[in-house]
């Protein structure tokens, strides 16, 4: 029987992409020794209806895949409950059905170990049952991991919930700068949400792994990864190997949430600019804002003078609201700018709806420099493509990408929210842009960023290079 290594991402097309291109990098070095099986769940409300697609895609171009859909469950998604709590429950309900699954593969395959996803810590114990080592794949960078590590010793700190400690800083080992309270990530914040414990039971299963494997490599987060080996994140039990795989990103049609979108159009535009002229703004699949938030963004671009690439989804109604679950939805552009924008910008900026190429617009000569909300993804094809940003995180774990990004990896500009909403205005926007692209600053950025990228291609590059290094060290542990 032929061995196979079984992944387990949780939903979201995020993380299912994340888990496929860690498939793919194994395959890339190690494809006469394993093939790949992906476990993966479907009608969650954070699921994009174009993952069937992708999975074809996926399917057809890399035959040593193979997908096997868990089934679908049904939760209460009242409107009193939280999207993490709902989510939460839904990956737990569809997971137990794991272990009948792992026995099903079992029956024409070795399954040489088990992948999961942090969300999908529930198929830890069922796995160990079935003497399977465990592994996680932590799709984000070792800053977050090593605050997720922390969680459980900062929960033993505080019977107060994060969201009440207004003046609280959390400091974290291996980070230069702490981080408000207020700004962990929403799971976290309130500890009558069932999400909180959920998390807590997420991060306090880590240690009981075979090891951590995380989507980063040793020269871009140094402190966080020797903090997290020297076992100060978990000081009361030995700390599992971490293997630094990245940085992993995935192929630029394979995230595409946006069939049907003219993507050689902005591509073309961005041929015709001069070098490095651009500011990029993208705030990931699910980012979005209210009109309000839209005309200040539209302001601060029109006012700084600079050429733009501004890719915007349908708004929001709820100011603290940024994220949509409705990736694809159609919209009246010129309804939610001011008037008369698009006609007094045309000349140097293109505003996309819904969807724009990022691996490909970030790799473009013309673009220098992001605005990006901090996701980790974001954060490592900027990294690859040698692009400084301008750091505007929204939710989950971005406020912690950003303050690493600022204070310690410097390759971001900082900017001002509102603390209550996280608004921001419209001058602030104009001036970090502005500062970004022409400040001795960001030419600062600019060259510690193309350095980075050096970094981030020597780790993958060669035999010898650190995440190359790590990988081998994996597949040697699953023998």
């Amino acid at each position: 029987m032929q061995d196979t290594i079984v992944l387990l991402p949780a939903s979201g097309m995020g993380h299912m992409i994340s888990m496929v291109e860690l498939g793919k990098l194994i395959l890339h070095h190690y494809a006469h020794k394993f093939s790949i099986t992906i476990l993966y769940t479907t009608g969650s409300i954070v699921d994009s209806p174009s993952i069937d697609s992708y999975i074809h895609r996926v399917s057809q171009s890399n035959p040593s895949i193979a997908f096997h859909r868990l089934p679908s469950v049904s939760v209460d998604t009242a409107p009193t409950r939280s999207v993490p709590a709902i989510m939460f429950e839904y990956i737990r309900l569809c997971l137990a059905h794991v272990p009948q699954t792992l026995q099903q593969i079992s029956s024409s395959s070795t399954i040489r170990a088990l992948i999961i996803d942090l969300f999908c810590s529930s198929a830890l114990p069922a796995a160990k049952d079935l003497c399977l080592p465990v592994y996680y794949f932590y799709t984000s960078g070792a800053y977050a991991l090593a605050a997720f590590l922390y969680l459980p010793k900062i929960y033993e700190q505080t019977t107060k919930s994060f969201k009440d400690l207004t003046t609280t800083e959390l400091h974290f080992p291996g980070m230069s700068s702490p981080l408000k309270a207020t700004h962990m990530p929403q799971p976290t914040l309130d500890r009558d949400d069932p999400a909180y414990w959920e998390m807590l039971y997420f991060c306090s299963q880590l240690p009981k792994s075979n090891g951590i494997i995380a989507n980063t490599f040793e020269g871009l987060e140094p402190k966080a990864l020797k903090a997290i080996t020297d076992g100060l994140c978990v000081p009361d039990s030995p700390t599992p190997p971490v293997y630094s795989i990245g940085p992993l990103i995935a192929d630029a049609e394979d995230g595409n949430e946006g069939d049907g979108v003219p993507e050689n159009e902005c591509l073309s535009w961005l041929d015709s600019q001069p070098s490095r002229s651009v500011v990029f703004l993208c705030f990931g699949s699910q980012g979005s804002f209210s009109v309000a938030q839209v005309k200040e963004i539209a302001h601060g671009l029109e006012r700084s003078g600079q050429r733009f690439l501004w890719v915007l989804k349908k708004p929001v109604r709820d100011e603290k609201t940024k994220q949509t679950q409705n990736y694809t939805a159609d919209f009246d552009l010129e309804g939610v700018l001011p008037e008369g924008f698009l006609e007094r910008t045309k000349d140097r900026g293109m505003v996309v709806k819904t969807w724009a190429p990022q691996v490909g617009v970030l790799r473009k000569e013309s673009v220098g420099g992001f605005v990006t909300h901090c996701g980790w993804n974001s954060v490592l094809e900027a990294v690859v493509a040698g692009v400084p940003m301008v750091a505007w995180p929204l939710y989950a774990e971005q406020h912690l990408n950003r303050n690493v990004l600022v204070n310690d990896m410097k390759m971001a500009i900082d900017l001002e929210q509102r603390e209550d909403d996280g608004f921001v205005n419209g001058d602030e926007l104009e001036r970090r842009v502005r500062e970004l692209m022409e400040s001795e600053q960001g030419r600062e950025l600019r060259g510690k960023s193309w350095k980075m990228r050096e970094m981030a291609l020597a780790a993958l590059g060669t035999a010898s290079g650190s995440s190359t290094r790590a990988l081998a060290k994996l597949v040697d542990a699953l023998g």
